[in-house]
């Protein structure tokens, strides 16, 4: 490996020759200078990896020659060393992107401890992740197995998420495998601890987590004040992974303080989980209550038409007198005109937002090449998810929101999963087309790789004849009919698709935050 070059610009760089033999006796390259004007001329002959820059020196000052080295080497890492601790210098080298800001005088340790963090930086966290996620690897390892409530299950994944976001930054894909594995495990066990326990949570004074139909109830109302308005957020197919992936761009603006995980119900599909939501009810009560607002997987139309009525409905039943709006965006136009609007909002004490951007990419995803070249695999997902964000009219909304003094909470009503393995399906004509669940009757399937529901009643899912059952893919499964079954694998293998059980599509955030 080729030693690292270092430029050291100083009109007094002859005082400084103890602290250059130190950086030499540790293998470092370091070239002086005594000018700015010196210094800009060596850059243009040589390709340094980082450079040491004095403040204060006569000519070209150390911020004139720290501008000009930006336009010649926007990425290149520069350290400025002052006497002066006056804020405006500091604010200066700061708004000009320097690496580092070091007071004189300054010890040879400070330098070194410079360079490591700003040159050795990938590798000494990449060493230290992988170290620690070993260490951590065996002890959710040893949790795993003995998971055994809603509670416990919502907090290891978190740690998955915690720990897949720490590894992917790093160099070493293999530890990035390990935690794929081990994500992979977590699932069939959660879906073991599901089919034993799910419908337990719908009994009589059950001990059961918030869940789709009870969120409003138990989360959001507690949060409504005649005082503070209220931006409620719900983006549609948000994983808990997408939200900690764009979580530092709302901190901006926002202050946390509160972020509990929840469970959609199943299936974990927007017609179901996002209606229980907004409504308060489960899909069998919304079909006995309000027949002209629920609509069957076999029924003609859209099948989230009527949250605002649903919502006006929970409104009403719950007994809150409060001014507020739905909106429901499905497009970049819709978005914009609610930025155009959004101060009209101020006065409502609940303003509900609907954002469709993340369903509309995952469903997308198997129609566009672009969008699977972009979204390959979670990582990439993420990535993805966040660059939207912070581009689109969402962010802009949440921003004056902050500036309107609104309260926020940020929330969705299912996750989604990569689905990678088929498994064999067949139903008649009337039987539902979801990758990830199917509702017909006389299904016939593979039952491992099921959670089935003979009886829907049972997990308060309507039935639409006397043999219908539900049945919901575990882990990264999708059906497929046998019928052209290698082109209906090869079209959606490694796309996004919910209405299973996973983790990823039943643990989903809840999110409040206070204006900062």
């Amino acid at each position: 490996m080729n030693n690292i070059k270092i430029l050291w610009v100083d009109d007094e760089i002859d005082l400084l020759k103890p602290h250059i033999l130190f950086l030499e006796n540790k293998n470092y390259d370091v070239t002086t200078s005594k000018s700015g004007t010196e210094a800009l001329e060596q850059i243009e002959q040589e390709n340094f990896d980082i450079v040491f820059l004095d403040e204060n020196m006569p000519g070209l000052t150390g911020l004139e020659t720290l501008a000009e080295i930006k336009e010649k080497r926007e990425n290149l890492p520069i350290v400025m060393i002052t006497k002066s601790e006056e804020e405006f210098i500091m604010e200066e080298a700061i708004g000009s992107k320097i690496a580092d800001y070091l007071i004189k005088p300054v010890n040879p340790n400070q330098i070194l401890l410079s360079i490591k963090k700003n040159l050795d930086h990938s590798r000494l966290i990449s060493e230290k992740t992988t170290s620690n996620y070993q260490q951590e690897f065996r002890k959710i390892a040893m949790d795993m197995a003995q998971v055994n409530s809603y509670e416990e299950w919502a907090e290891l994944y978190q740690r998955l998420i915690y720990w897949e976001l720490q590894l992917e930054t790093i160099e070493d894909s293999g530890m990035f495998e390990i935690l794929e594995s081990q994500k992979q495990e977590a699932n069939t066990q959660f879906c073991k601890f599901i089919d034993k326990n799910y419908p337990g949570w719908f009994e009589k004074k059950a001990d059961a987590p918030v869940m789709s139909h009870t969120i409003f109830k138990e989360k959001i109302v507690p949060e409504i004040s005649k005082d503070q308005p209220t931006l409620l957020v719900v983006v549609d197919n948000l994983r808990y992974d997408q939200w900690k992936a764009f979580e530092p761009v709302v901190s901006t603006y926002y202050k946390k303080t509160e972020e509990s995980p929840f469970y959609s119900i199943l299936p974990t599909a927007t017609q179901y989980a996002r209606n229980a939501m907004f409504s308060g009810l489960m899909p069998s009560e919304m079909e006995k209550l309000f027949p002209k607002y629920w609509k069957n997987d076999t029924d003609e139309g859209g099948k989230n038409n009527y949250e605002a009525e649903f919502l006006r409905e929970q409104l009403k039943r719950l007994g809150l007198n409060i001014k507020h709006e739905y909106h429901k965006i499905t497009s970049l136009k819709a978005g914009r005109k609610l930025v155009e609007n959004f101060k009209t909002q101020k006065n409502n004490d609940l303003t509900v937002v609907v954002y469709n951007f993340v369903d509309m990419l995952s469903h997308s995803k198997t129609e566009m090449e672009v969008i699977k070249e972009l979204a390959s695999n979670d990582k990439s997902y993420r990535s993805l998810t966040h660059s939207w964000f912070k581009n689109s009219p969402l962010l802009e909304i949440i921003q004056q929101a902050q500036q309107l003094g609104f309260k926020l909470i940020l929330t969705t009503d299912h996750g989604t999963i990569n689905v990678k393995h088929p498994s064999k399906v067949i139903g008649d004509k009337n039987t539902s087309l979801n990758l990830r669940y199917k509702t017909g009757k006389s299904l016939t399937y593979e039952e491992k790789d099921v959670l089935a529901a003979k009886n829907p009643k049972s997990i308060h899912l309507p039935t639409l004849n006397m043999s219908s059952s539900f049945i919901f893919a575990k882990g990264d499964l999708f059906f497929a009919y046998p019928n052209n079954f290698n082109h209906y694998v090869s079209y959606y293998r490694n796309t996004y698709q919910h209405g299973g059980v996973s983790l990823e599509e039943m643990v989903i955030p809840f999110v409040v935050m206070t204006p900062k």
